[in-house]
């Protein structure tokens, strides 16, 4: 059996990666692999940056209200293949089918968000702010914008960075995942049914040397990343002093804290969601728990609501908005 090998998307279609390093897709329900990532050369991710840089002309003069129906479209788009959505990234990832469409939900609150933006994006103007001066703001896109995003959340992740990205005028690049990457090219292809131009959304499938080449591109003039706190660091001191504007979300663990008048059963399964939602890859376990926290959990045997299959994740969401 032929192995599926994973694509890039450039300028509104798959594209078949031409490097020499191959990096495996596992199959969590099974442990074998299920396909593989290209990971993509240095000249590939120019060809993407240099697609959605030819673009952005285009999609910049499109008026606010034209791209807020693309993204509103994106939106219904999204809701219509929540099952097929839900399906890849748990075939991917191994949360839930249930956890995954939870994420997905999650996901389209940022593309309601989004379709706003004739609103989010007015200016300001203030009348004899001092004698004889008025002051005013305009609101303008960047250019060409990347997100760098995380396993946990490949739906979710993803649409905090570029349904914003978008609607402000920008084009973007996405370096998903090595590990679960298809969610992503089901994305692009939804953004392409919208109505969204060719070359405005590009993914780029690879890992730190892809990342590296994104950070090094002089067109590229805003990074957004989601991950570990090292890695978040060194995005950050890189993307800075190349000049680039850069949103680096490193870590994420919360404390938890019990206190002795606590419903014990509800703070059990709090427990439990935080520890097992997502298949415990969220960023929200809790590894620092009070003394009376340690004793909640123990009653998670005696709390049919703390069973593991009857968790939920529900992640927060946050919302990005790319604009000078």
């Amino acid at each position: 059996m032929d192995m599926r090998i994973v694509p890039h998307w450039i300028n509104g279609a798959q594209v078949e990666g031409a490097g020499d390093r191959h990096l495996p897709v596992w199959d969590p329900a099974t442990g074998e692999q299920q396909a593989t990532v290209v990971a993509a050369t240095d000249a590939e991710v120019r060809a993407a940056v240099q697609n959605a840089l030819d673009v952005q002309p285009k999609w910049r003069a499109a008026s606010l209200s034209r791209r807020a129906e693309v993204l509103f479209r994106f939106r219904d788009l999204v809701d219509a293949n929540r099952k097929e959505i839900a399906t890849l990234l748990s075939s991917e990832h191994g949360k839930t089918v249930a956890d995954a469409a939870g994420e997905v939900a999650r996901g389209l609150e940022n593309a309601e968000f989004a379709a706003g933006a004739p609103h989010l994006l007015k200016g300001g103007y203030s009348e004899q702010a001092a004698t004889g001066v008025d002051v005013y703001s305009i609101m303008q896109p960047l250019g060409v914008v990347a997100g760098i995003t995380p396993f946990n959340f490949p739906a979710m992740v993803p649409m905090w960075m570029f349904c914003n990205a978008l609607v402000a005028g920008n084009t973007f690049v996405l370096k998903p995942s090595e590990k679960d990457p298809s969610v992503s090219l089901l994305l692009a292809d939804l953004l392409r049914r919208a109505g969204l131009p060719d070359g405005a959304f590009n993914v780029i499938q690879g890992d730190k040397s892809a990342v590296d080449a994104l950070l090094a591109d002089p067109d590229v003039q805003a990074i957004s990343f989601v991950g570990s706190t090292p890695v978040a660091r060194a995005i950050y001191e890189a993307g800075t002093r190349a000049g680039k504007r850069v949103q680096a979300l490193g870590g994420a663990k919360n404390h938890m804290v019990v206190l002795p008048d606590a419903d014990v059963d509800a703070a059990a399964d709090a427990a439990v969601s935080a520890g097992y939602g997502s298949a415990g890859s969220g960023a929200w376990p809790s590894p620092s728990w009070s003394r009376s926290a340690r004793r909640a959990t123990r009653s998670c045997r005696r709390s049919p609501r703390a069973s593991p299959r009857s968790v939920s994740a529900r992640p927060p969401t946050r919302t990005r908005r790319w604009a000078r």
